[in-house]
């Protein structure tokens, strides 16, 4: 992502400043004239007044102050959702300045223009200028196609923010000239060939008339040869019409072989090119009618067309289907049914009769409509209905595009960012959670130093000490979930995890389901924390052996795994809006279970939910998968299986890459870092200053400090701190909050460290150390994790203050 904030301005207000500069250096002038009654002198002072004046005009109009209470811009939700969109997207301001643009921006335009100055045809950037005058105006506008080189594009313009003050830009591949590109390839490729040996001439027509491409036959009948120079040409020169009205070759002439020309209109608009193809008459000086040798071209025609067409008569029946056309509506092209409304939902089958009825009667130009196949009522597609001429029996023409593949990456985008919203939210949750049970933890320890074991209320304090550590995993699967929990990655082989844990697989699935598991070639190392790779084999297997017992009341089936390497040339023919392009380690979970119901499928991942009895499970365990592949860098899907029961999980971790070291240098070996020993005397002294903005959590933390010896001075947030410090000696330890409002930890310790550079730091947090220090830029810092024991405290406070920057 690239941005360029705004800078907010404020109207210039030095007209005051500078009349007060004037008016003193007058005042000055007659005073000094008055004492000493030297002109000179006093017109001095009068110069430098009016210097001083200018200088202060020139300062403002070249250093403008923003507006007061005026709150810079958070660009970051903006570059984020610009981001995660599949489309070039770039926002401007009112004053035409290029304020964010997104990666895909960068590519498609080979840098970062401002828009409307893009490097496309001329045509379009009047286009776009016009586009853009008309959102500032309407609120939107767009512009259908226009070419970047050579590649076509459709781009939609809306105003957008609080103040209506930006225009955002989104440019998309064109699809009707996509389309168009694809039909002129092909009818001058194989495609064209096919249809040139079943007699089918064939060519595509820009909307000027002139021939964009033709296939060899329609060359060699049209010019004499097929290496003919056709491209360009108009297409009406080479047909003549005789009195009869049928239409030949000019340069065959009057004696040719009669033509019957088919137009398929497969665009909309008026200057989309039409596809046209001529089939040669059956029988000279007969009145144009299509045989049976001329309607089986049209058959062979539209039976190679690329997309689904479908040919229907007058009564509203069916004649012929593509391939295309019967995948889009999964029928057997064989065997179609009867009517079209035999596809459709009762709903939708007025609609489509009503419209082929209208066009089998002789309406023009076509309609599309959005219908729903019966077999599958919760994804419409686009049904486009044209009249037919020229086509025999044939009176209506019908195309379905098949968006299967579309609504399919639109579900799996939709699913990644729901997921990234929940994330955040249970990460903030399990925060919020952590400091709650720092205090119950605390106060449970503090009343444990008051009371033995024989103590009548000993052992409810253990059983509510053992709850709330209970509690404080639950968080750390949250933590998990929203990929803020830490991680010790090293770089390893996916076979080698998948061996660690197999003995334990055994144990867990039982002697009814069977393991099998298979290893693919070449698999390059992957950069991963081993024991969480592990907790995520584990839990995929318990919970494909809990699908397999649901099944089977004996637990009976197969769970195999399988790594894989996966190429980034599979992952681009793949076509994915979630996965990037990359080198991948795939590791495949199937079962042979029964599968996950089409209405679980897309909250598979979400936390808290499961289909289990109530009591007999958290939901956090797919979710911590989730969490850990996430932040492991890779991505997981789960899908059923296709044929077969059960279902799959498939976790793609990107193939690490080592860095490439210089000819004669060798790599920094890998060192295993050593636990340092706790601190056996927990016993201190010293001034300690605690900075917490949760009252109960910086309450049972100071009690905890001052019994171990510790003076403590505490505040409740940042500015309190150096309100503190300012008033007292310098403590020989700070041990802060990290996120707290008014002003946060680190905010607060960088204004400390420039009055004491060597105090030494204690961080305490609910979120993961991994993820505080990519946001932390201190030196000699250290981490005590939420929620924590007094104990733990103590023992972080000592060896801290132990401890030799």
């Amino acid at each position: 992502m690239a941005s360029l904030p705004r800078l907010p301005t404020k109207p210039d207000d030095t007209r005051g400043a500078a009349l007060f500069a004037i008016g003193g250096g007058i005042a000055a002038a007659g005073v000094i004239l008055w004492l000493i009654g030297d002109l000179t002198v006093a017109a001095a002072f009068f110069a430098t007044a009016l210097v001083i004046a200018g200088g202060l005009v020139a300062a403002r109009r070249l250093f403008p102050r923003a507006k007061a209470g005026e709150i810079e811009p958070d660009w970051s939700v903006a570059r984020m959702l610009a981001a995660s969109s599949a489309d070039a997207v770039a926002i401007t301001d009112r004053a035409g300045r290029l304020i964010c643009a997104n990666d895909q921006y960068e590519q498609l335009f080979e840098g970062f223009p401002t828009p409307p100055g893009l490097p496309v045809d001329p045509a379009g950037i009047e286009q776009l200028s016009n586009a853009g005058r008309a959102a500032w105006r309407d609120g939107s506008a767009s512009v259908a196609r226009m070419l970047a080189r050579g590649r076509p594009l459709g781009a939609i313009v809306e105003r957008a923010g609080e103040l209506d003050d930006l225009l955002v830009w989104r440019f998309r591949g064109a699809e009707g000239l996509d389309m168009a590109a694809s039909v002129e390839a092909m009818i001058a490729g194989p495609t064209g060939d096919r249809l040139a040996s079943a007699g089918i001439m064939t060519a595509l027509i820009g909307p000027d008339g002139r021939i964009r491409q033709a296939n060899r036959v329609l060359r060699a009948r049209a010019m004499g040869h097929e290496e003919g120079a056709i491209s360009g040409r108009d297409f009406a020169r080479f047909l003549i019409t005789d009195t009869h009205g049928q239409v030949r070759f000019e340069r065959e002439g009057l004696t040719g072989v009669p033509l019957r020309v088919l137009q398929i209109p497969f665009l909309d608009g008026d200057d989309a090119p039409m596809l046209v193809a001529l089939l040669d008459e059956e029988g000279a000086g007969a009145p144009p009618a299509i045989g049976a040798s001329a309607s089986a071209h049209v058959r062979s025609l539209v039976s190679l067309m690329p997309f689904g067409i479908a040919l229907v008569d007058r009564d509203g029946r069916f004649i012929q289907m593509n391939d295309a056309f019967a995948r889009a509506a999964q029928v057997d092209a064989a065997a179609p049914p009867l009517y079209p409304g035999d596809l459709l939902v009762r709903e939708d089958k007025g609609v489509v009769a009503d419209a082929i009825r209208r066009f089998a009667n002789g309406a023009t130009h076509s309609t599309d409509l959005a219908v729903r196949l019966k077999d599958h009522p919760d994804e419409p597609v686009a049904l486009t209905i044209a009249g037919a001429r020229g086509l025999g029996e044939a009176s209506v023409l019908l195309s379905l595009k098949d968006n299967g593949e579309e609504t399919r990456l639109k579900r799996e985008v939709a699913q990644a960012t729901k997921m990234q919203a929940v994330g955040q939210l249970a990460g903030g949750v399990a925060h919020d959670f952590n400091n709650i049970l720092t205090a119950i933890i605390g106060h449970c320890d503090l009343m444990l130093m008051r009371h033995t074991p024989g103590d009548g209320d000993y052992d409810d304090i253990q059983q509510i000490r053992a709850n709330s550590n209970r509690a404080a995993s639950l968080t750390r699967q949250l933590l998990a979930f929203s990929r803020q929990q830490t991680l010790r990655p090293q770089v390893l082989q996916l076979p080698d995890v998948i061996s660690e844990v197999s003995n334990l697989l055994k144990r867990l699935l039982g002697e009814t389901v069977t393991l099998t598991v298979k290893h693919g070639r070449n698999l390059g190392p992957v950069r991963a924390d081993p024991g969480q790779l592990e907790q995520v084999v584990v839990n995929l297997a318990v919970n494909a052996r809990d699908a397999m017992l649901s099944q089977n009341a004996r637990g009976g089936g197969t769970l195999s795994i399988q790594t894989r390497a996966v190429s980034a040339a599979q992952v681009r023919h793949m076509g994915s809006d979630i996965l990037p392009i990359a080198d991948y380690i795939a590791l495949d979970v199937a079962d042979t279970g029964t599968g996950i119901p089409a209405d679980v499928l897309p909250k598979i991942f979400e936390p808290f939910f499961t289909t289990k009895e109530v009591g007999k499970g958290t939901g956090l365990g797919l979710s911590t998968v989730y969490g850990i592949v996430k932040q492991s860098g890779g991505y997981i899907f789960a899908e059923n299986n296709r044929g077969g029961p059960g279902a799959t999980f498939t976790m793609y971790l990107p193939v690490h890459t080592a860095p490439i070291y210089k000819e004669g240098t060798t790599p920094e070996p890998v060192r295993t870092p050593v636990a340092k020993a706790k601190p056996v005397d927990l016993w201190g002294t010293g001034t300690i200053l605690l900075v917490e903005d949760e009252d109960m959590v910086r309450a049972i933390a100071e009690r905890a400090l001052s019994r171990q010896g510790y003076t403590v001075l505490t505040a409740e947030h940042g500015e309190a701190a150096l309100d503190v410090l300012a008033n007292n000696d310098k403590p020989d330890l700070l041990i802060s909050d990290v996120m707290m409002p008014v002003m946060d930890g680190p905010t607060m310790v960088r204004a400390v460290r420039a009055r004491y550079p060597d105090l030494p730091i204690l961080f305490m947090s609910g979120y993961a150390e991994e993820t505080l220090r990519k946001s932390i830029d201190l030196d000699n810092v250290h981490f005590l994790a939420k929620p924590f024991s007094v104990q733990q405290l103590a023992e972080a406070a000592r060896t801290v203050l132990t401890t030799k920057p």
